[in-house]
């Protein structure tokens, strides 16, 4: 039996308006002191055919810790897309694995955020990243990152 538990303190993201994260996820965040961090567990059906967790799923979970890791650890209220993802596979995510995510903001300007990722399994690394997104003037219609963590 795979160990299907949640570490203490993260709580499920509830992300209803997105139709890919409610398909592929659950994920679970964790708030704390100004920081994110975003994870899973992996199950059956995020693997590949290795049994692994698939890298477009390692993939995912990196571009969500970009953009609300930055949101989050910058004080950006904002939804902001990624300009540029790169991932680093550094060590496979066996089936039933935790996988966690952080991201460190490296540099904001006026239009841009930049930010460094790193995903454990297990408390292992498996992916490094980095990543640019986009700030936005201002947010889609009804979009707030606050109302989204507010009960973190």
């Amino acid at each position: 039996m795979l160990d299907q538990s949640v570490p203490e303190g993260f709580h499920p993201l509830n992300l209803k308006a997105s139709g890919f994260i409610t398909t592929n996820g659950p994920l679970y965040a964790f708030h704390e002191k100004g920081a994110l961090r975003l994870g899973f567990r992996v199950e059956h059906r995020h693997c590949n055919p290795t049994g692994v967790c698939h890298g477009g799923m390692l993939a995912t979970l990196a571009d969500m810790v970009l953009g609300f890791g930055v949101a989050v650890g910058a004080g950006i209220d904002r939804f902001m897309p990624t300009v540029n993802l790169n991932c680093d596979y550094v060590a496979p995510a066996p089936e039933g694995c935790w996988l966690e995510g952080t991201a460190d903001v490296v540099r904001t300007t006026r239009n841009l955020a930049f930010a460094n990722i790193l995903i454990t399994a297990d408390g292992a690394p498996c992916l490094r990243g980095n990543g640019i997104l986009k700030i936005p003037a201002e947010n889609p219609p009804g979009f707030s990152l606050k109302r989204l963590f507010a009960h973190l």
